[in-house]
This record gives structure tokens, sequence and C-alpha cells, in this order.
């Protein structure tokens, strides 16, 4: 008999636009993105002793068999069907394999702080894919918030640096926007198997692309090395990618990367406490500007955030 999208584990149009209407979890939101904030440190003491790329691919392989092994452990129902295969394949090359390589390398070239804010821009590059995907439409206020995040986000990275490291990290961003919106496709696939397979997928991806470009892995295995790769692959990438995820398939996206502004306000100040960087004098400011933004595009509006009409 033929299979229904239903049956191959993809939602329908219907059901992403009714779906897809909760708040996110407080807790859960704090906790992935002070998380990530810090990962910006460990990739910053990683990469004195691996390579960007095989560093990356090392982050990806060891969360994405980490949580494999735990679904198959669990029993968890695993995707079935070319179509759910196609998709978390896609998503793991976007949101793995690219957004990784470009981060990492972003981090290389850039201040911690500096890459921290330009690799988080996603809600002001998830608005219009949100809008005509899956008919989130965001309010004056909302938009307007956001920009203002973003722009004192802005005033704190700049003295850090520009050039190829800043196009690096705005493509992370880019990537990670892609990764959250193809998420959704995987709905319909248990949340532990879909976030395993794609990270192993495209942490694979990555590993290849990183033999072909820095040829054999060289990692200097050192303590400092191992705590950062372990927290990176089991914390940062496999615990936080999985609450993502479950986030993704039940909120609204401009109020779910709303919460990413917390990721690189926390970058930042671990950078100047662990790391020693200095931030320039109108940090304060670009900080205080970006967290009231961050409260007002959080804060309930009620019935304003509707779709749009259907034909």
């Amino acid at each position: 008999m033929p299979q229904t999208l239903t049956d191959l584990g993809v939602p329908t149009q219907a059901s992403w636009q009714r779906d897809f209407l909760g708040q996110p979890r407080a807790g859960r939101m704090l906790f992935i993105t002070a998380t990530w904030g810090a990962c910006f440190i460990f990739i910053a003491w990683g990469l004195r002793d691996a390579s960007a790329l095989w560093f990356g691919a090392l982050r990806a392989l060891i969360a994405g068999a980490a949580l494999v092994a735990l679904g198959l452990v669990q029993r968890r129902p695993q995707p079935r069907g070319a179509r759910a295969w196609g998709w978390i394949t896609l998503t793991g090359l976007v949101n793995v394999s690219l957004a990784f390589a470009a981060m990492f390398a972003g981090v290389a070239g850039l201040a911690t702080g500096t890459a921290a804010v330009l690799a988080n821009a996603q809600p002001l590059l998830i608005l219009l894919p949100a809008w005509w995907l899956y008919g989130e439409v965001v309010s004056a206020r909302t938009a307007t918030a956001l920009v203002v995040g973003f722009a004192g986000l802005v005033v704190v990275a700049l003295p850090g640096g520009g050039g190829s490291g800043a196009a690096l990290s705005l493509l992370a961003a880019a990537a990670v926007t892609a990764g959250t919106l193809l998420s959704r496709r995987l709905s319909g696939i248990d949340v532990l198997a879909a976030t395993g397979w794609h990270l192993l997928i495209g942490g694979l991806a990555l590993g290849v692309f990183a033999m072909l470009v820095e040829g054999a892995p060289v990692v200097d295995w050192t303590p400092r090395f191992m705590l950062s790769l372990a927290f990176l692959s089991l914390v940062g990438t496999a615990a936080t990618t999985v609450a993502w995820f479950v986030e993704a398939r039940r909120a609204r996206l401009d109020v779910l990367t709303a919460w990413l502004f917390l990721t690189p306000v926390v970058g930042i100040v671990l950078a100047v406490w662990v790391l020693g960087e200095r931030p320039a004098g109108w940090t304060a400011v670009g900080l205080v500007a970006t967290l009231v933004a961050m409260w007002v595009a959080l804060k309930p509006q009620g019935d304003d955030l509707e779709g749009p009409p259907s034909a």
C-alpha cells in the first residue's frame, strides 16, 4: 500500500500551522542558551590542540554516536522510509557539516565574543522563512525588538574584528537557521533518533571534508582538549540539540530564536572572565539594549500572531 506523508514521518502543511504555536519552556531555553554561550570558550580552548574542521567533526560524531546508541538501548523507534532519511541527511549536512565547519573556523579567525555574537543571528535570519514556510506572521513590535537586539550585539561585536572570520560566523548562523527550519520536517520522527542520526551523518560528511582540506587528523590529546571535546559533544551538542529540536516542534520560531540573544551575552561574559578578552566601552550599552529587546520579543502578544489567511 502507498505510504502517506504521516506514515513516512513527515508532517503535513496543515499540521505545521496548527501545532507550532506554543511558548518555549524557560528552564529548557536557559539551559540551551547558557550552554551554547559556554561552547565558544571550549571551542577556543580546543582549537589550541586540533584543527578546526577535525575538531568540529569529532564533536558531531561523538554526540551523534552517543544519541544513536542511547536510542537503540531504549528501543526508540528508528526512522523509516526514503523521505524521512532524506530529510535527516539534508538536515545533517546543513545543520552539522556546514554550520560546524563555519562556526569553528569563525572562532579561529575572530575574538571569541565577536564570533558568539555573529554566529547567533538566527532571530533575524529566521523571520521571513518562518512566515513563508510555516505561516508565522511576526508583529511589528517583535520585529523591531529583534532588530534592536541584534543591533545591540553588533555594537558589542564590531571592535572584535571582521573579514573572513565574521563572514564564516554569519554563514554558521545561516546554516543553523536553515537547520532549525528543516528540523520541523522531522517532527514525525522520534526526536532522539532524528537528532542522533542527523549529527552522525553530518559529522561523517564533515570528516570527509576535513580529510580533503586538512589531511589526516593531527590532534594533541591534552587534558584540556579532552575536556573541551567531552563538554562540546555530550552537553553542548547532544543534550542541547535534543532540547532545541523538542522546542522547535512546539514553539513559534520567532519567540524560540529570540532566546538566542542570551547565547552571545554568556559568550562575551565568559570570554572576558575566562579568556581575558577586553570588551569596548560600549559593551554594557549594547548588552542592555539586547536584553531589553529580548524581553520585549518574548512578552506575550495575545492574538496578533496569526498566520496568513488561507487561499
